[in-house]
């Protein structure tokens, strides 16, 4: 009997779902500790952070544009940064679930997701080009690749 096996939806045979599932649930966690810091911290230590970089930068932090953004941080808006930053590790989680899972649904989700960042590395490497934005982008297509496969090798079986 000659062909390729059946699809084994095992995420154990499948090493690319969990390494990538694995790098999901790492960014879940992250977004979820931000998004705790955020709402612990709250506005000023945001606003210091902010202050400086614009300092750092040239900028003048009392006037023009930079002051308005410095205004914008407040309490509400922070509660908003947080709930955004949970909503987006909670999907980045149930992503990792899947993909742990091996369900296919996860293997949609994330590629298309991650296709979605690739404009904006490729934007990256032209504002910053370095080592970083190139890493970042090969992540990202390795990731778009591995689960473009894995969803081409279920719809073939």
């Amino acid at each position: 009997m000659t062909g390729t096996p059946p699809y084994n939806p095992d995420p154990h045979a499948h090493p690319g779902l969990a390494a990538i599932a694995l790098l999901e649930a790492g960014k879940a966690l992250a977004a979820f500790l931000a998004a705790a810091g955020l709402e612990v911290s709250g506005p000023a230590p945001l606003r210091t952070v902010i202050n400086t970089v614009i300092l750092r930068l040239g900028g003048d932090p009392e006037h023009g544009s930079f002051s308005s953004l410095l205004g914008q941080i407040t309490p509400d808006t922070v509660h908003l940064a947080a709930t955004v930053l949970a909503a987006y590790g909670l999907l980045r989680a149930v992503e990792a679930w899947g993909l742990w899972r091996a369900h296919a649904w996860a293997s949609w989700l994330g590629c298309i997701s991650a296709a979605l960042y690739l404009p904006l590395d490729l934007y990256a490497i032209v504002k910053h080009p370095g080592w970083a934005s190139w890493l970042l982008l090969a992540v990202n297509v390795l990731v778009v690749w591995v689960l473009a496969r894995d969803i081409r090798k279920r719809h073939l079986d």
